[in-house]
């Protein structure tokens, strides 16, 4: 983050960057040797990785037309998580402000948040939006989902 003076994006892209051009074989078994290790990046959560295999599952998932539940508790946990994050982790998302005017509720689970029109669904649902992804759109409803579909057009 430093490197990238602060940037989350360019820190990805930075990082992604500097990955590409490893043998494949080395990026393995780096991936291998951090089995089971508890070691986290400053301010990552055990929640953040949560969150990586929930909404980065569904980025495979869905574009196959495939189905991958979400377990609720765990999506609940990481939309909370999502919504609640400070800075410099919300500005991965700028979830406060794509969602301002919205009441996100839960149809599934005792989850929502913000305040204003209703955008209601599955939370799996909700996760997506809240992570910026467009493909559960079509799981939500409520007059706040007019909003939503304009905005991502």
């Amino acid at each position: 983050m430093t490197r990238a003076r602060g940037d989350y994006h360019r820190m990805v892209r930075d990082t992604a960057l500097r990955h590409a051009v490893v043998p494949t074989g080395q990026l393995t078994a780096e991936i291998r040797a951090m089995a089971g290790s508890r070691r986290r990046a400053p301010l990552i959560t055990p929640l953040e990785p949560l969150i990586d295999v929930l909404v980065h599952g569904q980025d495979l998932t869905l574009p196959l037309g495939r189905s991958r539940t979400m377990p609720v508790a765990a999506a609940t946990a990481a939309a909370t998580r999502v919504w609640t994050t400070g800075w410099p982790l919300s500005i991965a998302f700028h979830v406060r402000r794509r969602m301002r005017g919205l009441r996100l509720v839960a149809t599934d689970t005792d989850w929502s948040a913000g305040e204003g029109v209703l955008v209601e669904g599955p939370i799996e649902a909700l996760l997506l939006l809240l992570t910026g992804r467009t493909a559960a759109l079509g799981r939500l409803s409520g007059p706040g989902v007019d909003r939503l579909a304009t905005s991502h057009s």
